[in-house]
């Protein structure tokens, strides 16, 4: 609920309005009114550039949408096979994201309703014009005069988070305190959690940081805890002063991320810091067999190297991710990914559209479903010539969705909501003296209360926007009474449509998020394994054997996306278990994205011999995305099971030139391959382990209980 957006929302509709009566055009303003409206929708509160991308996006769309609604309307089966064709792409668009499906629906919506309302060739066109300058409107409102940046609230919180961390890395911790920063982590989890089922790539970062600080919190406190150990057995070992420098320098770096998130900056910090971290890991190396207690000092000395080993790692990642949140690197981001083929770009809209376009795609069946329920419709108002027949259509479209749960929400709020609003409007229609100046202030009530409070209420929303509509219709000079009961009735049969073609093909959701997130490490899996070949044996894997993997990874990862959304919508789910899903979604990405850059780098880089630490690590990376699909799939899998991954990564680091470029960048992408899956393995292991402990809690209070 922000009024601030809602007010200028409002006064994009209502300029026209008053600019057309002034005018003598009031059917001009009006257009120009609707065109605003539909497109305030996709206003937000996010930075100027995407919000401004998606506006325009959703201008244009709607302005061709009435062309080709108000041109095709005149005859049934041209008007029928556009719009169940537009309805088609509109659905594919849910694999895109949450915008791209938005702007699809609003364009939608519009077709629907043009095609009611035949218009010459030349009338369309002004239509559209019309509308594209109210669409204009809104968005230069939107640009003008909302100077506030998004995620705000999401960077203060990870800044406090990544100081009090860099204050506590500089502190003992004792046995008999609680956890370092543990407020912060708390103010921070509640954050990330409120960007709900949101995938952007800003929010996946935020999440992604949220997981490797939770992971340097308890590496600095198990490091602060074994220098502790050694102070009290060995007061005079070097390593002592080793690991002191080694968290001075954790400090400096966590202090440095946590400026560069509120400042939203990358990070001026000079590499010498991560690469003295590095020094003195391998100074802890050179104190082996140092000392009195040999065994005693080993066993630390040994955790010692693997903690300061995975911290490293782990502050590589937060550094990388931090730069990547802020806007220069995002915008460094984007452009490397316009330099990718499309096949390569992981947000590439296309290559996701072509990936889904199979039954195994969640989004394809969505896509089937609204363009059959929207013909389905359509057919059924034209045929028996209902009058304003285009809301049952209308009503199918914003009732459809993915998810069965928000669909059979949506579809009773819908029907219930657009008779409340209806009888509103008549009795505002009854007990209000109504002219010209009456209605505009009545549309500008409503309009703000839409934009306010109808994005936290579909139910209100559905109230608003009917007594809106009729409000809209009656300035045009449609009696309110001709309304009401065409709309009342095609509304209840549009909605009552939409549930029984969900019900017939549904696609329920309950319990197959593990299912989904094993079937994209599967997918991950295969894609890596033939990377991994073409660096193995380059002349013998063809293009065909890297893109097979490739789409397949993509459905996967949009089946996932779907089943979070539709995991979001169900009820008894708490935002916990949706935030542990999301942060391991968000690893996910890391990983795809690294196997990604090493596909884009094999003709890019001069080929050289294949390490045989790289077939190693290779085989772990393997190894423990099986792992993983074992444990999401409900299977027994303990820690000591996985391999070590990072001591792979410390050998492959050691063994070829590291001025070649292929051994470079290999390097590096394994670093983040590291990361990822050690971030991923530790979500995983702890929400298998939580599932587990629901599943025999669920089990022992359904057993009946024995007497003695």
């Amino acid at each position: 609920m922000i009024p601030a957006l809602a007010l200028r929302n409002t006064a994009g509709v209502v300029i026209p309005l008053v600019m057309g009566f002034a005018l003598g055009m009031p059917r001009g303003g009006l257009a120009m009114a609707s065109g605003a409206l539909n497109v305030s929708y996709s206003d937000g509160h996010d930075p100027y550039p995407q919000r401004a991308r998606r506006m325009l996006a959703s201008t244009a769309w709607c302005a061709i949408a009435i062309f080709l609604g108000a041109l095709t309307g005149r005859r049934n089966t041209e008007a029928i096979f556009v719009t169940t064709a537009w309805a088609f792409i509109a659905g594919m668009l849910v694999a895109i994201g949450a915008t791209a499906a938005d702007v699809g629906v609003i364009s939608l919506v519009m077709l629907v309703v043009y095609a009611a309302q035949p218009l010459t060739a030349r009338q369309a066109a002004e239509a559209g014009v019309l509308a594209l300058a109210g669409g204009l409107l809104q968005t230069a409102l939107s640009i003008a005069l909302w100077p506030v940046r998004r995620y705000t609230p999401e960077r203060r919180a990870l800044n406090d988070l990544f100081q009090e961390l860099a204050e506590a890395a500089n502190k003992p911790t004792q046995a008999s305190s609680a956890p370092p920063a543990t407020p912060a982590a708390t103010r921070a989890q509640e954050a990330i959690a409120s960007l709900g089922s949101d995938n952007s790539m800003e929010s996946v970062r935020f999440r992604a940081l949220l997981s490797q600080a939770e992971r340097i919190r308890l590496s600095t406190m198990m490091l602060s805890r074994l220098r502790l150990r050694m102070e009290r057995e060995a007061p005079g070992h070097k390593a002592i002063e080793a690991i002191g420098r080694y968290l001075e320098n954790v400090s400096s770096i966590l202090r440095s991320i946590g400026e560069a998130l509120l400042s939203n900056r990358k990070i001026g910090l000079d590499a010498d810091r991560v690469i003295l971290g590095v020094a003195l890991t391998y100074q802890i190396h050179s104190q082996h067999g140092m000392g009195s207690r040999k065994v005693f000092l080993e066993a630390v000395l040994q955790d010692t190297e693997y903690q300061m080993d995975a911290l490293s790692g782990q502050l590589r990642a937060a550094i990388d991710l931090a730069n990547h949140a802020s806007l220069e690197g995002a915008a460094e981001f984007e452009k490397k990914e316009k330099r990718q083929p499309l096949r390569l770009r992981f947000s590439s809209s296309i290559a996701s559209l072509r990936a889904n376009v199979n039954f195994r795609s969640t989004t394809f069946r969505h896509a089937l479903r609204l363009a059959f329920a929207v013909a389905a419709g359509n057919m059924l108002g034209r045929a028996f010539d209902w009058r304003r027949s285009y809301w049952i259509p209308m009503t199918i479209v914003l009732v459809l969705k993915p998810e069965f749960a928000v669909t059979f929400t949506r579809g009773v709020l819908r029907v219930s909501g657009t008779i409340l609003g209806l009888l509103l409007a008549t009795a505002l229609f009854h007990f209000l003296p109504i002219h010209t100046a009456t209605e505009i202030i009545l549309i500008a009530s409503f309009t703000f209360l839409l934009r306010w409070v109808g994005p936290a209420n579909y139910g209100v929303f559905a109230v608003i926007v009917s007594a809106l509509v009729v409000l809209l219709l009656a300035i045009n000079g449609v009696s309110p009474k001709e309304v009401i009961l065409a709309r009342g009735l095609n509304t209840a049969a549009g909605g009552v449509l939409a549930l029984l073609t969900y019900l017939a093909w549904p696609t329920w959701e309950r319990s197959r998020v593990g299912d989904s997130m094993a079937a994209l490490l599967a997918a991950y899996r295969e894609y890596f394994s033939a990377v991994a070949r073409s660096y193995v044996e380059k002349e013998t894997v063809g293009a065909l054997a890297l893109e097979l993997p490739r789409q397949n990874s993509r459905t996967a990862r949009t089946n996932l996306e779907s089943s979070l959304e539709r995991l979001a919508a169900e009820p008894g789910v708490t935002p916990e278990q949706i935030n542990r899903v999301n942060a391991m979604l968000a690893s996910t990405h890391r990983f795809a994205h690294a196997i990604m850059a090493l596909e884009a780098g094999l003709p890019l880089t001069p080929p050289v011999p294949a390490r045989q630490e790289f077939r190693i690590f290779a085989a772990d990376v393997e190894e423990t995305l099986a792992l993983l699909e074992e444990a999401l799939s409900g299977g027994k899998v303990a820690e000591k099971q996985f391999p070590n991954l990072r001591e792979d990564h410390n050998l492959l680091i050691a063994a070829g030139d590291p001025e070649r470029q292929r051994y470079a960048l290999v390097n590096i992408e394994a670093d983040r391959m590291t990361n990822s899956l050690n971030t991923l393995r530790e979500e995983i292991l702890e929400w298998a382990r939580m599932r587990r402990d629901a599943n025999t809690a669920e089990s022992l209070s359904a057993a009946p209980a024995v007497k003695t």
